[in-house]
């Protein structure tokens, strides 16, 4: 029988003591340590770990191409590095009815119409409860196996039983370990569960999604240490302002952590949308005042987005200056750059900056429409919303080269843009679309 003792944790970060204590010394949050009964495994010797000690020369391990699985959902396989790696353990958050359960129910649909078993446990809802979902979100793989339960020895049993291409836990919050006398959802079954999980997917080479329910400030509950047993850490966010759900990667040991996949929630479930561009481009008009076209890396994916600029005159007081989806700090210094080169008396003017769709921009590259928005508000001339702007802009009004201008020209070119106006310093670029370069900002007023 192993040997229990009390302990205080924190629900915040994990930290532990043998006392309760008001304010974390670890993470410096309050009233956050509960008292757990917990099993000394080290004397007992029940804690499940590694069969066998492998030891090998980095030389001689052989990796093979079917390491990863692909879903058949190129958002997906694009946010896990190309698909999801065998053996790998990933946790999934969400807020609340953001669709966490309806994402991983469609993923696990995938793998199995590929011809894969695929198992899903669930502790929040009943067989009939996921039917229903499925029905509504046209999920019918013959091979896709439906399990009720919480109990994480039997989750890890019957997974090694069935031994499936893909398992998914629904969620870990929901699951417990028997000889733990804490509740489900406490911070040391939490940690426990996702243990025993962590040692299932190395020894069987089965892939697990957990999901992961989140804290009123938007993390992951449970302690942080979740976040580092994992391999991959996901959240499933929904745009603010439209019908947008973003799969994001904020850790992910075999793949890069700047792709986004981008979903829709419709009436038959969570869609894939391919070109969120011309989702939000396709109801502009021809020319606008105020207004320019940038394009936008996210990881690998260029998106052409809309920005809004606003200026109006202001008699007293202190100008406004409010920007939304943009750096605030970066939006200065376009400010800055603009009276200075262009010779624009911007002191008494109200500033508003927004970014269509409610999606923010963290890369310098949108300086250039920026520049070109607010001068085009402020001289009152419109701006073609068939022109897309690329550029960096330097302290001296240099329009500096980017990244990836390839990619955004063609991105640009295949949603039927006829101009793109970019950095005079960038490598030539094979397009047929007209290709404006200007080296300095003050050559805006040429365009506009």
């Amino acid at each position: 029988m192993a040997k229990t003792k009390t302990l205080f944790s924190c629900s915040n970060c994990g930290a532990s003591s043998p006392k309760w204590l008001g304010r974390c010394p670890v993470c410096n949050e309050f009233n956050t340590y509960i008292e757990e009964t917990v099993v000394d495994r080290k004397k007992s010797g029940e804690y499940r770990g590694f069969d066998e000690t492998r030891m090998s020369s980095l030389a001689d391990i052989n990796v093979k191409n079917e390491q990863r699985i692909k879903t058949g959902m190129e958002e997906i396989d694009r946010v896990f590095g190309g698909g999801i790696v065998k053996g790998s353990l990933v946790l999934m958050g969400g807020e609340p009815g953001v669709g966490k359960s309806t994402l991983a129910l469609s993923i696990a649909d995938k793998v199995a119409l590929a011809g894969n078993k695929v198992m899903y446990f669930s502790g929040e809802e009943s067989l009939e409860q996921i039917k229903l979902r499925a029905d509504r979100t046209g999920v019918k793989a013959e091979k896709l196996i439906l399990v009720t339960e919480t109990g994480i020895e039997k989750i890890t049993s019957l997974m090694e039983k069935e031994k499936p291409a893909l398992a998914v836990i629904d969620s870990i919050q929901t699951t417990f370990k028997e000889d733990l006398d804490s509740v489900a959802g406490s911070v040391n079954q939490v940690k426990e569960s996702c243990a025993q999980l962590m040692y299932a997917a190395k020894k069987s080479g089965i892939p697990i999604i957990i999901i992961g329910h989140v804290t009123k400030d938007g993390n992951i509950a449970g302690p942080k240490m979740l976040e580092h047993m994992v391999d991959a850490v996901l959240y499933f966010e929904a745009e603010k302002y439209y019908q947008f759900k973003i799969l994001r990667a904020v850790k992910n040991r075999f793949g890069s952590t700047n792709e986004i996949g981008i979903f829709e929630m419709t009436n038959e479930g969570i869609k894939e949308v391919k070109s969120p561009s011309k989702m939000l481009l396709d109801s502009l008009k021809d020319n606008k005042t105020g207004s320019s076209i940038v394009t936008v890396m996210e990881g690998t994916r260029p998106l052409l987005l809309e920005i809004q600029a606003l200026t109006a005159r202001r008699n007293y007081g202190i100008p406004q200056r409010t920007v939304t989806g943009i750096d605030y700090n970066r939006f200065l210094i376009v400010l800055a750059i603009l009276e200075k080169m262009l010779e624009l008396h911007l002191e008494n003017q109200d500033i508003f900056i927004n970014v269509a769709g409610g999606i923010k921009i963290v890369e310098t590259a949108c300086d250039l429409g920026v520049a070109a928005a607010i001068y085009s508000s402020y001289k009152e001339s419109k701006v073609s919303t068939k022109m897309a702007f690329i550029g960096e802009l330097g302290l001296d009004g240099e329009v500096r080269p980017v990244q990836f201008i390839d990619q955004r020209v063609m991105e640009a070119e295949r949603l039927g843009f006829a101009a793109c106006v970019i950095p005079a310093r960038s490598a030539p670029v094979k397009t047929t679309m007209e290709v404006i370069k200007i080296g300095n900002v003050s050559e805006l007023k040429k365009l506009i």
